[in-house]
């Protein structure tokens, strides 16, 4: 039943797509990479070709991160191994095409002409699935599975930071980047990358200084003090009060309110890979963080749509389902093998946010008029169809996700082909 229960029924109401098509992105940064890598993606994108639809470099890019990540994973499946150096050099240039990709896809939607709300939202899907692989990679690259709560601080951290990035922009209605966000943080894991590339992983628990400090200290406090700041500016934006009527959320509702699907991923997450007497987390890592990551996600991309259709969040979801089934196994003195709960809940999660994604992405596509990957092509340039044209004008804001839209608001990425 759970699982044809996207395809029996429609799961943006037919008020949400209008409020979709009625979205307006709005952003504002101040990074500080950002300027300087606008001639690299700028030529990055003019050897572009014009058919190639925007949406599609996303998920190229996307691709290439979760594959070397994955590489890197089977060589050290808990970060206590040490990968191979070349692993690592992998995963650095994953996430560097990754972020090259994702900063010219708005690029390209500008110089196609296909623009629409629906590239913002594919744009968020596909971070919020790579910030899980990355955390995870950089944590590995570090070893730190020689210290499995760091490890699993360092990745809810990054989970959390993205929910909370957009937490706030469903309060205030505008998507903000301080001076340290995301593309720093990209190019900060790139580098944990090429050291470990370059002087093994190894290097990472080499003892510096007076007592028992090791380098791998250097990231760990980087990212308490990046996070803390964040934070920071996160509930201060919340506790100024949003858009909506009475200081609510752009939907009207509490500001408050996205805490408790956050807090019903972390918490159990938490509370589980403490708990476990098989020490589910310590021997499991990757397969845990993944597990969970795979829900945050899925939770993030609801809280995306929730922000762009102004509607009110969902709390409890389908992909809880595994979670719930650890917590209970753990409360019944685990009658079943945690390992095969644990999987379950990786592939449930997976496949639940794989089915939601595709449905959520083929009803705005019905409803815009429009194909996800493909874009008709002219030698004279892309051409307006007259079906999507009246879309294409109320779009003149850039790709959210790309660091390259950041500063220049281009527009939100749409595939345009003729009506389905």
């Amino acid at each position: 039943m759970a699982l044809l229960s996207y395809r029996d029924k429609h799961i943006l109401s037919a008020q949400q797509l209008r409020k979709l098509s009625e979205h307006k992105y709005s952003c504002f940064s101040a990074s500080l990479l950002d300027p300087l890598l606008q001639p690299w993606w700028n030529w990055l994108v003019a050897q572009t070709p014009l058919w190639l639809a925007p949406n599609l470099i996303t998920i190229v890019g996307l691709i290439l991160n979760v594959v070397t990540t994955l590489i890197l994973i089977c060589y050290s499946p808990n970060g206590v191994e040490a990968p191979p150096r070349w692993t690592c050099l992998l995963c650095a240039l994953g996430l560097f095409i990754y972020q090259s990709l994702d900063s010219i896809d708005g690029k390209q939607a500008r110089r196609t002409n296909t623009s629409s709300p629906l590239g913002e939202l594919f744009d968020h899907g596909c971070d919020s699935i790579s910030t899980v692989f990355v955390a995870l990679s950089a944590c590995i690259s570090c070893q730190l599975g020689h210290y499995p709560n760091w490890l699993f601080f360092q990745c809810f951290c990054a989970i959390a930071l993205f929910y909370c990035a957009h937490w706030q922009t469903y309060v205030s209605g505008t998507m903000r980047f301080g001076r340290i966000d995301v593309t720093e943080a990209q190019f900060s894991i790139i580098a944990i990358h090429l050291v470990s590339a370059a002087l093994g992983p190894e290097i990472w628990l080499t003892k510096i200084g007076i007592g028992s400090i090791q380098l791998w200290y250097g990231p760990a406090v980087t990212t308490i003090v990046c996070g803390l700041l964040s934070l920071t500016y996160v509930f201060s934006v919340i506790k100024a009060g949003g858009v909506g009527k009475n200081g609510s959320t752009v939907a009207g509702t509490s500001v408050l309110s996205p805490s408790i699907p956050l807090t019903l991923v972390v918490l159990p997450a938490l509370m589980i890979a403490q708990k476990s007497p098989q020490n589910i987390f310590t021997e499991h890592a990757s397969v845990y963080i993944l597990a969970f990551g795979m829900v945050a996600a899925k939770v993030t991309n609801k809280l995306v749509i929730a922000h762009m259709t102004k509607a009110e969040m969902e709390y409890l979801d389908w992909s809880l389902l595994g979670p719930s089934l650890l917590f209970l196994n753990q409360y019944f003195n685990c009658i079943v093998p945690e390992i095969w709960l644990l999987w379950f809940t990786l592939i449930w999660g997976t496949q639940d946010l794989l089915r939601y994604c595709a449905q959520v992405c083929l009803e705005i596509c019905q409803h815009l008029r429009i194909d996800l990957f493909r874009i008709p092509y002219s030698p004279k340039g892309a051409a307006t169809h007259p079906a999507t044209a009246s879309v294409s004008s109320q779009s003149n804001f850039g790709s959210s996700g790309s660091s390259a839209d950041k500063n220049g608001g281009s527009a939100h990425r749409k595939s345009k082909s003729k009506p389905h």
